[in-house]
């Protein structure tokens, strides 16, 4: 009987010790309550660098289900198309949510486009050279009838740029046995072209300028801490 009183109350202190570690393991303090606010669309130019917004293309649009997805993960998104003197378009959109538990993780580029019938013909990763450091990013290629577009995208989990995947969970990961639920922001360019390697490089070159035309804070927010700074 006193063996079966002391198993149980060995049995009782194991659980209680377990639910008080899930407890502090448990992230609770959001990062995002920490910054000062950030509006995306004030914080994005109109024009810079000999680009300005055209009306005439915008970048695709998601489903009313994916929309649905993306209003509970997002709390502000901006899709824009940009022109230059030259006549080149690039696509640009940018999310952030300040809730990268879990439950509420980026939305990335290979499940949204899926999502409005596109094939995901090519993938790779990269570095995107900027005048503040190289950006590790993601390079698509997605594909429906005859619209073939290049993609080129990063995300941030916190103050760190990363890459989707391994990196991303790690960085989550990092945040969470510090007890901080991280914000996160996803940043992509595309064009409409059949020449994958041209599309990157005008791509590459829209991102940096975008970059190098912000003020130093919002430019923090778009780029975290990418390799090689």
């Amino acid at each position: 009987m006193k063996r079966q009183l002391r198993i149980n109350v060995m049995v009782g202190v194991a659980m209680a010790l377990t639910a008080v570690a899930t407890r502090a393991l448990t992230p609770s303090a959001m990062l995002a309550d920490t910054r000062a606010r950030f509006d995306l669309a004030a914080a994005i130019p109109t024009q810079f660098a000999g680009w300005s917004i055209d009306t005439t293309i915008a970048p695709v649009a998601p489903n009313p289900d994916s929309q649905a997805a993306l209003d509970r993960i997002y709390d502000q998104t901006l899709a824009r198309t940009y022109v230059d003197a030259n006549g080149q378009r690039v696509m640009l959109s940018i999310a952030y949510g300040g809730d990268q538990s879990k439950a509420l993780q980026l939305h990335l580029p290979e499940v949204c486009y899926v999502a409005q019938g596109f094939q995901i013909v090519q993938k790779g990763e990269g570095l995107l050279a900027t005048g503040f450091g190289s950006l590790p990013v993601r390079r698509l290629v997605a594909r429906a009838d005859m619209r073939n577009e290049p993609i080129t995208y990063w995300i941030t989990v916190g103050d760190q740029a990363t890459r989707a995947g391994f990196a991303q969970k790690f960085q989550l990961l990092a945040y969470g046995l510090s007890g901080q639920i991280p914000d996160g922001m996803l940043v992509r360019v595309s064009t409409i072209d059949t020449d994958a390697s041209a599309a990157y490089r005008v791509q590459d070159g829209f991102a940096a300028a975008l970059l190098a035309a912000l003020a130093p804070q919002s430019r923090t927010r778009l780029l975290g801490k990418p390799a090689g700074r």
